[in-house]
């Protein structure tokens, strides 16, 4: 929560926006709801947080699209590695 608020802080103050919303399976999380809506209401922010049923994320999604592949025999050997961060990043 810490990190997120931080690099939202800095985005924040490059841009001079005014309006913040989160939203994903990220906007479930309690901590950072009440975090975000703290730290907004410090620096003077409006935020903008969904109710919880619409915090939803894309695991479903993913579940089904890796299940389906797996039955059409379009899946990779153990040799592919996970990585957590993005090419672009």
């Amino acid at each position: 929560v810490r990190i997120l608020l931080k690099k939202l802080k800095k985005a924040v103050v490059q841009t001079g926006v005014t309006q913040v919303c989160m939203a994903g399976g990220v906007s479930a999380n309690s901590g950072l709801r009440t975090a975000l809506q703290e730290v907004g209401k410090k620096h003077g922010w409006k935020t903008y947080i969904p109710p919880f049923e619409y915090c939803t994320d894309n695991a479903g999604m993913i579940a089904i699209t890796a299940y389906h592949k797996y039955l059409a025999g379009q899946f990779e050997d153990l040799s592919v590695g996970p990585t957590a961060r993005a090419g672009w990043s």
